[in-house]
């Protein structure tokens, strides 16, 4: 038996991991409005907030290095995508000396593996 996969009193095999994908889309029992995927959603079933977008506004709260932060550009015309995020680069003195002397430490081992490979 493999993971998610459980035996039943009776004997009969249940696997758990497709059930639960099969079921996704099914209102969750309580009282949360959301689905047992986690999208929150209205009194008819319909999707309003993707459990994937509370995630990452959850994760934008929680981490403190701004430079993890992925920001969206401004709003986007009709007809065009916005494909990259925008990533806002604040670094201080000290950080930018650290990645600074991370760059030098590559070339080195680059310069290595040159030499290696004559």
């Amino acid at each position: 038996m493999g993971m998610g996969k459980y035996r039943t009193a009776q004997g009969k095999i249940v696997d758990m991991a497709a059930l639960a994908a099969k079921n996704e889309k099914m209102r969750a029992v309580g009282n949360m409005k959301v689905n047992a995927r986690g999208d929150t959603i209205d009194s008819h079933g319909k999707v309003i907030l993707p459990v994937t977008q509370k995630v990452s506004s959850q994760y934008q709260k929680t981490v403190t290095n701004k430079q993890a932060n992925v920001r969206k550009a401004g709003p986007v015309p009709m007809g065009k995508k916005n494909t990259k995020p925008v990533v806002e680069e604040v670094l201080t003195e000290e950080e930018k000396s650290l990645d600074e002397s991370f760059d030098d430490i590559e070339i080195e081992e680059i310069k290595k593996k040159e030499a290696q490979k004559k």
